[in-house]
């Protein structure tokens, strides 16, 4: 219940692994100049140290969920962090850019058994009408460590190279997992169940079964795809005419997250007041108005709308993550990890096709791609999702 010491504790617990899963996967993003250096390899190739990650994370996840189901939730995301903190501080006396790499993917495989696992633990403990609160909590974690773990570690790279930036990086992981393990509570509702690969597809099928699943499946997709996308290439846009912007000016705009942090835990709480069906649809709209403000050739209005991105990216990402754990009945893991797993394919896919969309048309071209699945995610939200029937919770 909210307001009790094991909801602090949570809240606390969940702030800190949010950080730590976040911050250890992106601190990489502004070392790259420096790997190229040290290991003489190209930009692309350096790169693989956050794509690769990334990618086995998605599929990883699909797993983490089952073993979670069978040897309980806390066990998986106390071994998740701590291991994740332990190979990031390893990863800084890589002797190579092989031995790096497969620390980085290594990470992926251990990274996996935190979000998918967090979801659930959440729709299971805590009380459903805190739940969107303790998940925006959660999710604005992930928001400052995705923030966090690029500045701290593009100082650390200026102050002692690559290795002081992945060891201090790694520290920080170990200690915020030690917190992690010591503040969350044991699960009191989770009832173990024997691991089974074929009743794991069963479950997968089910959940794909639920219409209301499978359109928040889409619109995590959608949502993340647009977000990242627009990050991807919003510097490009700043840095031609007619900005001219310079590329620490750019890189300020990473700062912007902090919208997200305050976007969080304030819609989520909101939609426990007013319904999360009318404030998911609102934040997927303050996601579009942003995108249209970024159009015009004006850096204050560009500047105000890719903080209206970001506060409604968080927001829905919040309101969805938690609308997915209240409306399974069952096996939440699975139907957690699903989510996580379209979340982040729309943030591969969509991400690369904006790339040939930016070389071929420019910042306008982004707009009308962006623009189209924005809209298309709105109108899920209001055509399906708001008249969805509910089940149970959801």
């Amino acid at each position: 219940m909210r307001g009790t010491p094991a909801f602090r504790r949570a809240n606390l617990a969940f702030l800190c692994a949010g950080f730590a899963t976040f911050a250890l996967l992106y601190c990489v993003q502004p070392l790259l100049p420096g790997f190229t250096g040290a290991f003489a390899i190209s930009p692309a190739t350096s790169a693989l140290s956050l794509s690769l990650p990334t990618a086995v994370m998605a599929c990883c996840m699909l797993v983490a969920s089952a073993v979670s189901e069978a040897v309980g939730r806390k066990p998986v995301m106390v071994v998740s962090v701590i291991v994740s903190g332990v190979l990031t501080l390893a990863s800084a006396f890589a002797p190579n850019w092989e031995s790096f790499l497969w620390l980085r993917v290594l990470l992926g495989v251990a990274l996996c058994g935190l979000p998918a696992v967090a979801m659930a633990y959440i729709s299971e403990e805590v009380d459903p009408t805190a739940s969107g609160f303790a998940m925006g909590l959660y999710i604005s974690g992930s928001a400052l460590g995705g923030m966090g773990g690029r500045v701290i570690a593009g100082l650390l790279l200026d102050w002692g190279g690559w290795h002081w930036a992945m060891g201090g990086m790694g520290l920080i992981g170990v200690v915020t997992a030690l917190v992690f393990w010591h503040a969350l509570p044991a699960s009191r509702h989770f009832r173990p169940r024997p691991l089974s690969w074929g009743g794991l597809a069963s479950n997968f099928v089910m959940h794909l079964r639920d219409a209301g699943l499978r359109w928040l499946f889409v619109e995590a997709f959608l949502f993340m795809g647009s977000f990242v996308t627009l990050y991807n290439y919003i510097g490009f846009r700043l840095i031609d005419p007619p900005f001219n912007l310079s590329q620490s000016a750019v890189a300020l705009v990473f700062t912007l997250y902090l919208v997200g942090i305050g976007a969080s835990t304030l819609v989520g709480g909101l939609a426990d007041r007013f319904g999360r069906r009318t404030m998911f649809w609102l934040m997927l709209l303050t996601m579009l108005a942003g995108l249209v403000l970024t159009l015009p050739p004006s850096l204050p209005l560009t500047i105000g709308g890719i903080a209206l991105m970001t506060f409604g990216f968080f927001g829905s990402h919040s309101l969805a993550s938690s609308w997915v754990g209240r409306r399974a009945q069952s096996a939440r893991a699975q139907a957690s990890s699903l989510y996580l797993f379209a979340y982040y394919m729309g943030a591969s896919v969509v991400g690369a096709l904006g790339g040939i969309v930016w070389s071929s048309f420019g910042w306008a071209g982004i707009g009308w791609m962006l623009g189209g699945t924005l809209s298309l995610a709105l109108l899920i939200a209001l055509l399906r999702l708001s008249r969805l029937p509910p089940v149970g919770h959801g």
